[in-house]
C-alpha cells in the first residue's frame, strides 16, 4: 500500500488546489460546486500545510503531508502516510465522539490530501485562548467526554481480543510518527542533541541536570486508539464548543498520553502566566480557573469513563471477563485499581511531555511569547521542577487535588 501511496503525488499550491477541487466532488460540493473561491494557508504546525478553502456558498480545510518535517525542512524526511492514520483516526474518533471531532469529507492516499469541516470562528486554538487570558467554562466537560469515549470505546475493556489486535496491527505501521514521539518526547531532552534548545543562558544548568537524571527515563505501552498529539494547539474553541483536530499521531498506545498531553499543556499555561501578567492584570484569578479545569477535566473523565465501563461490562470487552469479575466489589476493586495505574500513567506522560517542551526541539507559545527572557526562563524553571518531582514521584499522588497543591507549591507569583 505505501508503494501505491507514492504514484501520483505532488504538492498542491493554491493554483493546482483550485483545479483538484473542482475535479473532486465531495468536495466541490461543499463550496457550492462553482465560483470563485478564496484560499489562505493556515499551517503554522511543525509539518504539513494546511488550506482555509471559502467561497460564498461554505468552506473547506484542505490538508496535505509533505515527505518531511515542515519546521526543520527536507533535511529530516517523514513519510506522507502519516496522513493515512490522521484521516482514520479523525473518522473513528468521528465516530465515537462526533460533537467534539470535525468530519472528514474526502482523503486522497496518493497525494496525502485531506478535506474536512471548517471550523469557523469563533473558534480558536485553545493554546491562544490560555495565552489570552480566555475561560472556557465547558473545556473540562467536553474534554473528559472526548478522552473517556475515545479511549473506552477502542480499549480491551470495550473490545474483544481479535478486534483490539486487528486495530493494534494497523497503526503499527504509523511507526516513523510513534519515532518521532519517542525522539522528541522521551530521548532528545535527555541527552545532547543538536534539536533540544532552551532559554540559554539561564537554563544551561537545569537542561543539564535533566540530561543527567536517570530517574525522568521511562516506556510506555499500548492500550488504546490515541489522538497521539493532544496538546492545546490541537483544541479549537469557543466559550460553548470543543473541537479536536490533527490526530496524525495516532497510534495504539497508553491512554494516558492523551490525558497526561492535555494536563500537561495545562500546567505550562498555568507557569506561563506570571509572564503575561501585567499592571493591569495579574493573572490571579486565571490561575485558578487553569487549576480548577486540570482537577474537573481528571474527575469528570475518571467518573464518565467508569461509567462507561459499567454501562458495558456484560458486552465484548476481554480485559475484565464477567464470569471473573463476577461481584460488584471484586469490580469495583479492579477499576479503582486500574484508574489509579492510569492516574499515575497520565502524570508521567504529562510530566515528560512538559520536560520536551522546554528543554526539547519543540516548545509551546504559552512560554515562548513572554518577551523577556529572564522572566521567561523563571517560568519555565517553575514549570520543569514540577515536571520533574512529579514525573518521579507520580506513584506517590492519589489525587488531582494532591497534584494541584504541588503545582502551586512551584509558584512564585
Amino acid at each position: 500500500m505505501a508503494a501505491e501511496a507514492e504514484q501520483g503525488f505532488r504538492p498542491l499550491d493554491e493554483a493546482s488546489l483550485v483545479t483538484y477541487i473542482k475535479a473532486t466532488p465531495a468536495l466541490a460540493s461543499r463550496l457550492g460546486g462553482g465560483g470563485s473561491v478564496e484560499i489562505k494557508e493556515v499551517g503554522d504546525g511543525n509539518l504539513n500545510f494546511v488550506y482555509i478553502v471559502k467561497s460564498s456558498s461554505g468552506a473547506i480545510v484542505v490538508k496535505q503531508a509533505l515527505p518531511y518535517v515542515r519546521c526543520v525542512g527536507d533535511s529530516w524526511p517523514m513519510t506522507r502516510e502519516r496522513a493515512y492514520f490522521e484521516a482514520s483516526t479523525l473518522r473513528e474518533h468521528g465516530r465515537l465522539s462526533p460533537e467534539h471531532t470535525p468530519e472528514v469529507y474526502h482523503f486522497d492516499r496518493a497525494m496525502s490530501l485531506m478535506g474536512m469541516r471548517y471550523i469557523e470562528p469563533p473558534h480558536i486554538i485553545l493554546r491562544k485562548g490560555l495565552i489570552a487570558g480566555v475561560e472556557y467554562p465547558l473545556l473540562a466537560d467536553h474534554m473528559s467526554n472526548y478522552m473517556a469515549k475515545t479511549l473506552f470505546f477502542t480499549s480491551l475493556l470495550y473490545n474483544n481480543t481479535t478486534d483490539h489486535k486487528k486495530g493494534v496491527a494497523e497503526y503499527c505501521a504509523n511507526v516513523e510518527m510513534c519515532r518521532l514521539t519517542e525522539q522528541v518526547v522521551f530521548s532528545d531532552p535527555y541527552r545532547v542533541s543538536k534539536f533540544n534548545r532552551w532559554t540559554s543562558p539561564y537554563l544551561d544548568k537545569d537542561a543539564e541536570a535533566v540530561r543527567e537524571d536517570d530517574e525522568l527515563k521511562f516506556i510506555e505501552r499500548a492500550q488504546a486508539l490515541i489522538h497521539g498529539d493532544l496538546h492545546t494547539g490541537s483544541i479549537m474553541v469557543t466559550p460553548n464548543s470543543t473541537q479536536v483536530i490533527d490526530p496524525e499521531f495516532g497510534f495504539y498506545g497508553p491512554m494516558g498520553f492523551d490525558i497526561g498531553a492535555f494536563l500537561g499543556n495545562l500546567i505550562l499555561a498555568y507557569y506561563a502566566q506570571n509572564g503575561h501578567a501585567d499592571q493591569t492584570n495579574d493573572r490571579k484569578a486565571y490561575k485558578k480557573w487553569i487549576l480548577k479545569t486540570i482537577e474537573e477535566s481528571w474527575n469528570l473523565f475518571q467518573k464518565k469513563f467508569v461509567e462507561l465501563w459499567n454501562k458495558h461490562k456484560e458486552g465484548n470487552g476481554e480485559a475484565y471477563l464477567p464470569d471473573v469479575y463476577n461481584n460488584s466489589n471484586l469490580l469495583s476493586l479492579a477499576q479503582k485499581k486500574y484508574m489509579t495505574n492510569l492516574f499515575h500513567d497520565s502524570l508521567g506522560f504529562g510530566s515528560a511531555k512538559m520536560i520536551r517542551r522546554i528543554v526539547g526541539i519543540a516548545h509551546v507559545e504559552d512560554l515562548e511569547s513572554i518577551k523577556d527572557a529572564s522572566k521567561r526562563a523563571e517560568c519555565e524553571r517553575a514549570a520543569l521542577n514540577c515536571a520533574k518531582t512529579i514525573l518521579k514521584g507520580r506513584r506517590q499522588f492519589e489525587t488531582i487535588e494532591q497534584v494541584i497543591e504541588h503545582i502551586q507549591s512551584f509558584d512564585r507569583d
